[in-house]
């Protein structure tokens, strides 16, 4: 081997490495911070909804952001956006560590998700630039498998840094890793571009984010101002009136940000069941459990840690090992019976009152874990392979919108669902002026602020109407899991996926 040929593998070797890293890091960004909303709260104070944002703001920038981070990629080099959203999710790390109140840090954390869904969109289409073949394949693969070490050890590492060194340690070790990728890493990509792009579809890419935007604020706001205040009836009909201009502009979009004609596939529709069941079956008690774990059960962030490890280390392990058994039993067949188990699981989860003991925990978390673990390895191939090989890259893009702003929406509307029901089980023993705050600061786990504002109620009554709420709620979650369950053993049983077996496909082609 040459000079130049080690030293083009070396550099091959620090792109992977460095694209890892923030395969790796961007999951802990979207877990982590669930770990530490207690901490937060502690430390800045702020009211319930406030802190929600800490996550929501992330999630939602990510998915009004991923797309429109392609198609910027492919327009203006792949090189240089990853290097400006990763500047940009660097930077917002730093500061957040800074942030002196929750508003600060809920506007960041958008900027910092934003950054992350540019630098992940455009390191993933850089990569595929770099290499050829099986070795690209092996690449693109353990980048997934970041993104799963990431989900799995997030919370652990999340609550031993706030055990140890506060919550801002969690950011600046962000900040960290963007800046060791910055000055190692990204120097080394080689720029490239789509010599097709012809612009950015800036009229869908801000419809969408609008509507985005609009219904998560909507049902964010909703539990406490009531469903008929007039903002979050405004909210709610413009999340509407975007979502419909959107539909409309791409329809009329030479090159759309979102091909919509994708949709007029029936697998692929099926296929988009898999994420919408993964946000309520896994996505969200990970969001929901650190609060609990914390203010209700009474542990602190590195237990809380430990606690999830039963529910995210099999993402870490379970899906190669559902990319082997699908070499003799379809893909959709393994991610329905891994969505059967989840839903199990959140049944099993449902039934524990607050008060049990840490180990009654596990067992649920374990089953749940395994069983999304399977869709979780095989969404991303499916969702390709139930289109033509020509729309693979645009199916992608959709298939990981979908995903995440899936994600954003989910945690919203349960957020939402456990404060009604909260608020349903408190009864005409809740303070009517104060209905809406006292259901959002019980379902916060935030009995001893629900004291002041209900002082007449005893907190056993707060224990109680959480643990009714979580009840119902997971069950909702169950329900939906178990129906797209259904939907992948209907629509996605057979292993191949011919133009023929779709009249849709065929309509779509002649």
């Amino acid at each position: 081997m040459t000079d130049a040929s080690s030293d083009a593998a070396n550099d091959k070797r620090l792109i992977l490495a460095a694209i890892f890293l923030v395969a790796i890091t961007i999951p802990i960004s979207f877990t982590g911070p669930a770990v530490a909303i207690p901490a937060i709260g502690r430390a800045l104070g702020g009211g319930v909804t406030a802190l929600s944002w800490v996550v929501n703001a992330f999630m939602l920038a990510i998915g009004s952001t991923m797309m429109l981070g392609g198609a910027l990629a492919d327009q203006f080099g792949r090189k240089k956006m990853f290097k400006l959203g990763l500047t940009a999710f660097t930077a917002a790390s730093l500061a957040i560590g800074f942030s002196p109140n929750v508003l600060t840090l809920d506007l960041l954390r958008g900027l910092q998700g934003g950054g992350g869904a540019i630098a992940i969109s455009a390191g993933f289409a850089a990569l595929a630039q770099e290499y050829e073949g099986p070795a690209r394949t092996r690449a693109l693969g353990l980048i997934g498998s970041g993104f799963g070490i990431g989900i799995a050890f997030g919370p652990l590492i999340a609550g031993a840094l706030i055990g140890s060194l506060g919550w801002r340690a969690l950011f600046f070790a962000s900040a960290a890793v963007g800046g060791a990728v910055l000055a190692v890493g990204a120097p080394r990509l080689r720029e490239s571009r789509d010599p097709g792009a012809t612009g950015i579809d800036r009229l869908g890419a801000a419809s969408f984010t609008g509507a985005l935007v609009a219904l998560t604020f909507g049902i964010i706001e909703g539990p406490e101002r009531g469903w008929s205040d007039p903002l979050v009836i405004v909210l709610l009909g413009l999340a509407a009136l975007l979502l419909a201009a959107f539909i409309v502009i791409e329809n009329n979009q030479k090159r759309p940000m979102l091909d919509l004609s994708l949709f007029r596939y029936p697998r692929f529709v099926g296929v988009q069941a898999l994420p919408i069941a993964v946000a309520y079956s896994f996505v969200v008690p990970l969001i929901l459990l650190p609060v609990r774990f914390i203010r209700v059960e009474g542990l602190d962030e590195f237990q809380t840690g430990l606690m999830l490890l039963p529910i995210s280390a099999p993402v870490a392990i379970v899906p190669f090992i559902a990319g082997h058994i699908a070499r003799w039993i379809p893909s959709g067949i393994l991610a329905g019976i891994g969505l059967v188990f989840s839903g199990l699981g959140i049944v099993w989860l449902s039934m524990i009152a607050p008060g049990a003991t840490p180990l009654a925990f596990a067992p649920p978390l374990l089953l749940i874990g395994v069983g999304a673990g399977f869709p979780w390895g095989l969404m991303d191939d499916l969702a390709i392979s139930v289109v033509p090989t020509e729309r693979a890259g645009m199916a992608t893009g959709i298939f990981g919108t979908m995903r995440v702003a899936g994600e954003t929406i989910a945690i919203a509307l349960i957020g939402a669902a456990l404060a009604g029901f909260v608020g349903g089980a408190l009864g005409p023993s809740a303070p009517t002026a104060d209905a809406g705050a006292l259901a959002l600061v019980v379902a916060g786990g935030a009995f001893d602020e629900a004291a002041r504002l209900a002082p007449a109620l005893p907190r056993a009554a707060f224990s109680e109407a959480y643990g009714a709420a979580f009840h119902t709620t997971l069950l909702i979650c169950a329900t939906i899991t178990f129906a797209a369950a259904i939907v992948a053993f209907a629509a996605l049983r057979k292993r191949h996926y011919a133009l023929d077996d779709e009249p849709c496909l065929r309509e779509a082609e002649a």
